[in-house]
């Protein structure tokens, strides 16, 4: 039996909705309703999937509500992040990404997405992106009361980093790909108090 004395005490905060949010998505109402309506839902579909895996690169080193912010002119500037055009971009194509001030402006990660859809398209040979990345769904998932108990990679998120670069992608470390994991409902890091905690429909 657990001494309810001797557990940590949960961060979440408490909104003026009643409803208990990770402190990350309790300030900005961008990020709020990120979280409330889109955060931790399952993807099971290519075009969505191959989006959030783009934007995850990108949003290294950055923080998320940039990216956030900036996704409106992402997905212009992708053809709303349909694969078989982006991986049909050419070097005119790379040029007016880095000339566009609604994205992020960066030669590597603007080439790694054209690389990576490129490797979307070429994955349905093998059953598809979707398929691919949901098989190194793990067998659980954490169960953090704080944001310090939320792992940054686990060992499905390097294996599946490693599955990932094997078939050409790139840009998808271990905490990328955890950072996706979450994102996408294979895993379910909400806190335990979070009113979203088990919303996935993935685990109990």
């Amino acid at each position: 039996m657990v001494c309810v004395e001797h557990l940590p005490v949960s961060d979440a905060i408490v909104g003026p909705d009643g409803l208990a949010r990770p402190r990350w998505a309790s300030v900005d109402p961008m990020l709020r309703d990120y979280y409330d309506t889109e955060w931790g839902v399952p993807v099971r579909d290519e075009h969505a999937l191959f989006e959030r895996i783009s934007l995850e690169a990108f949003q290294s080193g950055l923080s998320w509500a940039i990216i956030l912010r900036k996704r409106p002119g992402f997905r212009a500037a992708f053809a709303d992040f349909d694969p078989d055009r982006v991986a049909a971009f050419a070097e005119d194509d790379v040029a007016r990404l880095l000339n566009d001030e609604k994205i992020v402006r960066n030669r590597l990660k603007v080439r790694a997405t054209i690389t990576n859809a490129q490797a979307t398209v070429a994955l349905r040979e093998r059953g598809g992106l979707v398929d691919f990345v949901w098989s190194f769904q793990p067998d659980d998932t954490p169960r953090p009361r704080t944001q310090a108990d939320v792992p940054t990679s686990s060992a499905a998120s390097v294996a599946l980093s490693k599955a990932l670069k094997q078939v050409g992608f790139v840009f998808v470390g271990p905490t990328t790909m955890f950072a996706l994991m979450e994102a996408i409902g294979m895993i379910d890091t909400h806190l335990l108090d979070s009113h979203r905690r088990g919303s996935s429909g993935v685990w109990g």
